[in-house]
């Protein structure tokens, strides 16, 4: 592009000044380098206060800057010992971050780690959804440059990360698409802290700068006020399941319940577009319950979308969660059509509850063919 390289963080804050200082010939210089208590009162009082200030100074929210200050404005430093974060920096230093192959090395290895967080039945589980599962949604999504993604419920941003990837590795890309994946692309909302930061610093690390993720309720905005140039073509999430939602959040929905897998169903279909695709997961209890909110969200779904496939997810897909899951697949625009040989009702009746011996008689059939 021809436009000098210009730095975002001032001398005495660079890597090289602080972190990792040279001498002469090149070799970390351990004379200079800050350690013990003095290295802590810098991290702590000088170097997260200035990273934490980027939020204020950047010009608007869809830059790196801004995204920088967000992040440190919500962490704080937990190593108590300058001696180890001494130690820490130096191996740090060793690695190398100059190509897309070692960024994507470190990418993956952010994922390994909030894997393992919920493996260990730590906070990062409940955010951590298997990325083989994430890759077949992806795939059956199939989504193109031009279209926008959204994942309402991001927790770790796994399927908008996998998503990047998936469109990324396509050929014959032009700047162009680059910068439509990059700005345009992938959309988020996340309510927990934690995650947040998790959602922002993951999309990052495998590539994208500046991600549109927004820290919210997102159960908190009332179905009624989402306008159409809010809607997006994809949608890919897991919800929580199992949480309870406070009834003046249940105002915001029609079908009233404390469910927030359900609440979060209701608004993943507002927020796609006539003809937007969708890939969901969710409890398996979904096609069998029985109560009121679960009856009339089937018959939503049904009426307003085609639900052209229910995947069911084999026992410890999601290690440590103990339930079973399905994923919905489902169109907007059009109510669902003849499904094994069954036509969906044009009454009162519960389809998919209701008809679940018959599409079991099918099934077999299907299979001995």
């Amino acid at each position: 592009m021809e436009k000098e390289y210009s730095y975002i963080i001032d001398p005495q804050y660079r890597w090289d000044a602080w972190a990792a200082p040279k001498d002469a010939s090149g070799q970390f210089d351990h004379n200079t380098a800050l350690t013990g208590s003095d290295l802590m009162d810098y991290v702590d009082n000088e170097l997260f206060p200035y990273l934490k200030s980027f939020k204020q100074r950047a010009e608007r929210p869809n830059t790196i800057q801004y995204k920088i200050g967000e992040i440190f404005g919500e962490i704080k430093n937990k190593i108590q010992s300058g001696y180890s974060l001494r130690d820490a920096l130096e191996k740090i230093d060793e690695l190398r971050f100059r190509s897309q192959e070692e960024k994507h090395e470190l990418s993956h290895l952010y994922e390994t780690k909030i894997k393992n967080m919920g493996n260990a039945g730590r906070n990062g589980g409940e955010y951590y959804t298997p990325r083989p599962l994430i890759r077949a949604m992806i795939d059956v999504m199939n989504p193109r440059i031009g279209e926008t993604v959204y994942d309402g419920a991001a927790g770790s941003a796994g399927f908008l990360c996998e998503a990047y990837d998936y469109l990324r590795q396509r050929d014959g890309l032009s700047s162009s698409d680059l910068k439509i994946l990059q700005e345009t692309t992938f959309y988020a909302k996340e309510k927990k802290s934690l995650a947040y930061v998790i959602a922002i610093m993951n999309m990052i690390l495998h590539g994208i700068e500046a991600p549109n993720v927004i820290h919210t309720n997102t159960l908190g905005e009332n179905l009624a006020d989402i306008q159409a140039s809010q809607r997006h073509d994809i949608i890919l999430a897991n919800p929580p399941f199992g949480g309870k939602e406070r009834p003046e959040i249940q105002q915001n929905f029609p079908i009233k319940t404390g469910e927030t897998a359900f609440l979060f169903s209701q608004h993943f279909i507002k927020m796609l577009k006539p003809g937007g695709r969708a890939a969901i997961v969710i409890k398996n209890t979904f096609l069998s319950n029985t109560d009121n909110a679960a009856v009339a969200l089937r018959k939503e779904l049904l009426e307003n979308c085609n639900l052209h496939s229910v995947l069911d997810c084999p026992g410890g897909t999601f290690i440590g969660a103990g339930v079973k899951t399905v994923v919905l697949f489902f169109e907007k625009g059009a109510p669902t059509q003849k499904q094994y040989g069954i036509e969906a009702p044009s009454d009162d009746t519960d389809y998919l509850s209701q008809t679940g011996d018959a599409r079991d008689k099918e099934n077999q059939k299907q299979r001995a063919h």
